[in-house]
């Protein structure tokens, strides 16, 4: 198929590396002098022991590069992170300033243009200093400037990252996640300006967070929240600060190779725990998870709750199969997996929407449209439509008419 004839793509998860005014600028001006700012200062590697790994520690005689600095947090931003126009074998975890960096990565308007040789239609984009589920926040000493700082966020957000352009830069939110009732109010907030979605984390009881099996419903409002606005929660990996390993020993491959096995046990969190069926038109996604590992775990619950319910202490909200709770509402992000691309059907072809992952390791970027068309080789037009463009539209209720540079662009 010649690249003109393919559609342009909507990445549900892109990241963003926010410039150094963010919150200098958006914060109110009482805050904004103990706000997340850049330093810059050298750098030096210590060994972590027990591993093969090195961390990047502040001062030495390294070189010079840019520093997040709140509170007592001091971290640099790693090349892998933004990454994209070097050459694969030049990258490493090793910190990168602005100045070395693609503009794309923080800048909306050079984005857009990277998005235009990418032919990405429109782009959703995950936070990077907070991390993606804004867990420096929770983190955070003190949670009124932590509060203020997710608010700061998003005003950024909406306002300078996405305002421009044309509703091509979709926005995504951060919450309080010690608070439900001030990420519930966030939330509505938001809603209000046309944010669709909201970043969570995929498994909370890592981040010392009440589970989304609490008794207590910790989450309820959230969701509620969530489910009257219609927006879509997205569980990137890696939002549960904690990732599968083999042994301490291993080397960094084999974490990232394992990387959708969180979303594996988010999966099976959400599915049996009847939050899906209390809140019945919430949706919820899980971005960068690939989604060939989805058939086997849909029919290993459902297994589960036809052979075992008797004693497995299931929410008794749940009286069908688990993955009848799937269909339009649990969605599966994914770029080169053709596993699962070939598994569509066993998975549910609308539950699947696609993503570049500009500007990290694992980009496709620039050569998104050669993947479409591998994609395309092994699906119909209209089943790739839905693949990498409208199923994304469905997910976060986009108005397809509400962009125009999609036909000016072809």
């Amino acid at each position: 198929m010649p690249e003109s004839d393919l559609p342009w793509v909507i990445s549900v998860d892109d990241h963003v590396v926010e410039p150094p005014h963010v919150w200098t600028t958006w914060l109110p001006a009482k805050l904004r002098a103990r706000g997340p700012h850049v330093e810059q200062d050298s750098c030096r590697t210590v060994e972590v022991p027990g591993t093969k790994n090195v961390q990047y520690v502040r001062g030495g005689d390294g070189p010079v590069v840019d520093w997040w600095v709140y509170e007592d947090l001091m971290r640099p931003i790693p090349q892998v992170m933004a990454c994209v126009g070097f050459p694969r074998d030049e990258l490493t975890a090793a910190p990168i300033p602005f100045a070395a960096m693609r503009p794309g990565c923080y800048d909306p308007v050079a984005r857009l243009a990277d998005m235009d040789l990418n032919r990405t239609e429109r782009s959703m984009c995950f936070p990077s200093f907070p991390r993606f589920a804004g867990q420096v926040f929770l983190e955070a000493k003190d949670k009124e400037l932590a509060s203020a700082c997710v608010r700061a966020f998003n005003d950024w957000m909406s306002e300078e990252w996405c305002g421009q352009s044309g509703g091509r830069l979709i926005p995504l939110g951060l919450v309080a996640l010690w608070d439900p009732a001030l990420a519930a109010a966030e939330v509505r907030r938001n809603a209000g300006r046309g944010f669709h979605a909201v970043a969570f984390t995929e498994l909370p009881s890592n981040l010392g967070l009440p589970s989304i099996h609490d008794r207590d419903r910790f989450w309820d409002p959230l969701f509620a929240a969530c489910e009257e606005t219609g927006t879509v929660i997205c569980m990137h990996i890696g939002s549960g600060s904690k990732m599968q390993n083999t042994s301490p020993d291993a080397p960094a491959g084999v974490v990232t190779a394992l990387t959708s096995l969180n979303a594996y046990m988010s999966m099976a969190d959400w599915l049996l725990s009847g939050v899906l069926l209390r809140f019945p038109r919430l949706k919820i996604a899980f971005s960068e998870s690939q989604v060939g590992w989805m058939p086997f775990l849909l029919e290993r619950i459902d297994t589960v709750f036809t052979k075992s319910k008797a004693w497995s202490d299931l929410d008794p909200i749940i009286t069908e199969l688990p993955s009848s709770q799937v269909p339009g509402r649990v969605f599966g992000c994914f770029f080169d997996d053709m596993v699962g691309v070939d598994a569509r059907h066993q998975i549910g072809i609308e539950q699947l929407v696609f993503e570049t992952d500009y500007p990290h390791q694992d980009s496709t970027w620039p050569d998104t449209p050669d993947l479409v068309a591998e994609i395309g080789a092994r699906v119909g037009p209209g089943e790739l439509e839905m693949l990498v463009r409208t199923n994304a539209i469905a997910m976060l209720d986009l108005d397809p008419a509400d962009l125009s540079p999609q036909g000016a662009l072809r």
